[in-house]
């Protein structure tokens, strides 16, 4: 009888092992299934061209989610991503076409370095305001950053009183000529927003796998009062967090209005929710504390294939928008089912 229970239980737990181990592929297999759909059933998506396309549209996409990885791993949220992006694609324009006028008949022009540098500052800048809503004004996350995306859209329209700036060829004189490179560019024939992604990615991984700071990320949000108890401090790395959203949010700025030269005060709308979506579909917690940038560049694939694989279908602007809201929803219910099948994985393991 007693043997009978004993491989009663083994099978059971190598069930749910199993189980485990297929909840945590989930993200691939998805890929893999949305991949093989699309490649069937849409005309042309394995054309070069489409490839390329969907390439450029996945890089934007992935910038965004692995900011939201940082802020959610963290124990946050960060709503006002999409209206950064908006806002710097506005500040990029600007300058292109202004530079900083001083009032006096005279103006200060600027090079695409110093372009990308100031449009960098002003994402990080509004990064750290959230950071700080968040810290020292012990504003919730959704609250802050709901109020960030409001102020910055608004000073995206202001920009322009709403209007495009159109023609963001550069100036040869001023050395800005070359800003459209950075959205239509190529090197080695992959785009150059495909390098900067990769060379993101690189980073972020580094600081989430090999750093202290990616540990005390991992620690805030899965126990922010331990972490703090432990020293680690909790503010600092808040702030980090939304900071490095920030900076994220308006590198994709900057390689929008370069691809499209031209920025328009929407650019970004609803940004958020992609980003969000791949973040979770790529395995990050919403509840803090676990999370992959290796998971979200994967959902990041997952939610561009869907989305041009889609269109290529025909299937309507509505329909898209439900399919994405159901991938959310269905991407939070597996990630509570995993985490249920762990727990009773390491209960059977302690009971062995």
């Amino acid at each position: 009888m007693s043997s009978t229970t004993t491989d009663t239980k083994a099978t059971a737990s190598s069930r749910s092992s199993t189980l485990l181990l297929l909840l945590k592929m989930r993200t691939l297999v998805a890929l893999f299934l949305v991949f093989i759909f699309f490649a069937v059933m849409a005309p042309n998506f394995l054309s070069a061209a489409n490839v390329l396309i969907i390439s450029k549209h996945v890089a934007l996409n992935a910038f965004l989610a692995i900011g939201m990885t940082f802020v959610i791993v963290a124990g946050g949220i960060d709503l006002s991503v999409g209206s950064i992006v908006g806002l710097c694609a506005m500040v990029s324009g600007y300058l292109v076409l202004y530079g900083i006028d001083l009032g006096i008949g005279w103006s200060i022009q600027f090079n695409t370095l110093e372009i990308c540098l100031i449009v960098l500052l002003v994402g990080a800048f509004i990064g750290i305001l959230n950071g700080l809503l968040v810290t020292k004004l012990n504003v919730a996350p959704f609250i802050a950053t709901l109020g960030t995306l409001y102020v910055a859209r608004g000073a995206a329209l202001l920009f322009s009183d709403g209007r495009t700036f159109p023609n963001l060829n550069g100036n040869p004189d001023y050395g800005s000529a070359s800003f459209p490179w950075i959205g239509v560019g190529s090197l080695l024939g992959i785009p150059v927003a495909i390098w900067i992604l990769a060379v993101v990615a690189i980073i972020a991984a580094y600081i989430a796998t090999r750093t202290p700071l990616g540990r005390h990320i991992y620690a805030v949000g899965g126990n922010e009062r331990g972490a703090a108890l432990s020293g680690v401090n909790v503010g600092r790395v808040k702030i980090f967090v939304y900071m490095f959203s920030g900076l994220c949010a308006a590198l994709v700025g900057l390689i929008i209005a370069s691809q499209l030269q031209a920025s328009h005060p929407a650019t970004g709308e609803t940004f958020e929710l992609n980003a969000i979506a791949a973040a979770v579909l790529g395995g990050t917690s919403m509840s803090g504390g676990r999370g992959r940038i290796g998971g979200t560049l994967i959902g990041a694939f997952v939610i561009g294939i869907l989305a041009d694989g889609l269109i290529m279908m025909g299937v309507s602007a509505f329909w898209q928008t439900v399919i994405k809201g159901l991938v959310i929803i269905a991407a939070v219910v597996i990630d509570q089912f995993q985490q249920k099948i762990q727990a009773r994985v390491i209960l059977h393991q302690q009971a062995s």
